[in-house]
């Protein structure tokens, strides 16, 4: 399956005044990839559109699914990281075109209230829900929440974004 490409794609870690970041556990009919529901949960993410730009992407991207717009990018990861589905997931997903993902991280600061995110009719109505859904959770977390297979990206994106989160003193 190496012949396969990989899907461009953005993820967001969306992290709020308290260094916590936006999980939200996905839909069991959010795609063919969601093959595990004790490990539901996931940051935001989705496809880069033909010709888009990776930061309006992430900024497009968290307002589909979570309706969030109050929110400003603070780092990007250095580079790209790729996943590889599951064999027998590759061919329900994306119609076989793709055997994972290569995706471009920002880390983004939350400056809205609570109330702006709803992930029940995300983009203001006009998308689908993705999450059924969300907390916010510590950044050491993220890799035992999210699938197995996606789990050595999620320890990327936390060893590049660890510096955002202070540390107490002592």
């Amino acid at each position: 399956m190496s012949s396969i490409p990989y899907r461009p794609c953005v993820g967001v870690m969306l992290l709020n005044h308290r260094g916590q970041v936006f999980i939200g556990r996905r839909k069991s009919e959010a795609g063919p990839e969601h093959v595990d529901d004790h490990h539901a949960w996931q940051m935001p993410q989705g496809g880069i559109d033909e010709g888009e730009d990776p930061r309006a992407a992430a900024l497009r991207e968290l307002w589909e699914e979570t309706n969030v717009k109050s929110a400003t990018i603070i780092a990007e990861a250095p580079d790209w990281f790729s996943y590889d589905l599951p064999e027998d997931i590759i061919k329900r997903s994306w119609k076989g075109r793709y055997r994972g993902q290569t995706q471009k991280w920002f880390a983004m600061r939350f400056e809205g209230e609570e109330s702006e995110i709803d992930i029940h009719a995300p983009a203001g109505g006009q998308h689908r829900p993705e999450f059924n859904a969300w907390r916010w959770a510590e950044m050491a977390a993220l890799p035992s929440l999210i699938i197995p297979f996606k789990r050595p990206v999620y320890e990327k994106v936390v060893a590049a974004f660890a510096h955002l989160v202070q540390r107490p003193a002592g």
